[in-house]
């Protein structure tokens, strides 16, 4: 009997770190016309980012929402408002702590000038306008999603169920294997303006931030769960640890499922309790990736000049934390189902996105283990409080 071999793939982390290499070397090396040649590609596919997030929005935010509100129970409205909570936390916290930190920490690096700077254009460009703005598909997203869970006809769910099957595919299959490419244009294109030391400087530091706030979030957590479940903090969180190590290597809340369940039980969580919590926050608690997109896209508005305030980062973190529900279980996922948040409400272009899916899935790993750590917490406090 033959055994089929199992097929060799290159995590998409180190994919990403050989697409800057390779892109900062094609900067200073190849020849123009070459170069062209992957701008005209990013010029391609970053037209077809725009024409698809909207349906990455209707495919993943719909179905979610559908799936959360069909049940029913006291249970669950904890569970969701609890896990909400936490990720606006996180949300917020970080928002004032790197607004704080990074005029320091990032010191005098821009990017005012890239745009000026850049002076290579792509052979030729292709209109796709997408089918609706990201707005309309967000808020057609919630319309779609809690009608579906409020008729018991199961036609337009089976629909949209197989919508998002379409969704994941398209993003696990098209989006993600293209997006080393993508990225090692867009560093090609920095080395020609000249602006790469800056941006990767800009790397090194977020990478350091984000670490050390993401360990300050879960602490927090934890102590939020000690104060009302009288759980010691400092041995459940280390309970936790092989929930953490998984996520950093999986870079999937989904995957760690099993692990982050053991562990939890180990806390004390009854099972009923924990079977149910910790599958539910591998969807809906998204602290670790909130902290990771609110970091990056506040240093990439800094860096280049934009402008921005509390009431505009609120809605975003309002509005991200409900976006990224439901967001496959594949390295990546968050970041593709809140590229509506951030080109909507934010306002970035084609080459403040590719930073910001460079920026996060250089960082995919820590977020993932806060979220998952997280999902403990979550846990205690809901066996504290949760009366069946």
């Amino acid at each position: 009997m033959k055994t089929q071999k199992k097929k060799f793939k290159i995590p998409l982390l180190l994919a990403v770190v050989f697409a800057i290499i390779a892109g900062i070397i094609g900067g200073l090396y190849l020849p123009d016309g070459i170069v062209r040649l992957f701008i005209t590609f990013n010029s391609l596919f970053s037209a077809f980012l725009g024409f698809i997030v909207p349906l990455i929005i209707l495919g993943l935010i719909a179905p979610g929402i559908a799936e959360l509100g069909s049940k029913a129970g006291k249970l669950l409205l904890i569970t969701v408002a609890l896990a909400y909570a936490f990720t606006l936390f996180s949300g917020f916290f970080t928002y004032f702590v790197c607004k704080a930190s990074f005029p320091f920490v990032l010191g005098s690096i821009t990017m005012t000038e890239f745009a000026e700077a850049a002076s290579l254009k792509p052979y030729f460009t292709l209109d796709l306008p997408p089918i609706m703005g990201v707005i309309s598909a967000l808020v057609f997203a919630f319309m779609l999603g809690l009608g579906i869970a409020s008729c018991e006809g199961n036609t337009l769910k089976k629909i949209m169920e197989e919508f998002k099957d379409i969704t994941y595919k398209t993003i696990d299959k098209v989006i993600i294997p293209l997006l080393p490419l993508f990225i090692c244009g867009i560093f090609m294109d920095i080395t020609v303006s000249g602006q790469v030391i800056g941006i990767l400087s800009v790397f090194v530091k977020l990478v350091a931030v984000i670490f050390l706030i993401t360990i300050v979030m879960l602490l927090i957590q934890f102590i939020i769960a000690w104060i009302v479940s009288g759980a010691n903090p400092f041995i459940s969180l280390k309970n936790m640890m092989p929930a953490y190590a998984t996520a950093l290597g999986t870079q999937s809340s989904a995957a760690t499922i099993p692990v982050t369940l053991r562990q939890t039980l180990k806390n004390g969580v009854a099972e009923n309790v924990a079977s149910f919590v910790i599958p539910l926050c591998a969807t809906i608690h998204l602290s670790g990736s909130t902290m990771k997109i609110v970091a990056c896209s506040l240093a990439i508005m800094m860096i280049s000049g934009m402008p921005f305030d509390l009431y505009m980062y609120a809605g975003f973190i309002m509005m991200l934390g409900v976006s990224m529900v439901a967001a496959p279980g594949v390295p990546g996922g968050a970041i593709m189902a809140a590229l509506g948040v951030l080109s909507g409400i934010l306002g970035f272009d084609e080459k403040a996105i590719a930073l910001m899916i460079a920026l996060y899935i250089a960082m995919d790993s820590f977020g993932t283990a806060c979220n998952v750590t997280g999902d403990g917490a979550i846990a205690l406090i809901i066996n504290k409080i949760y009366k069946p």
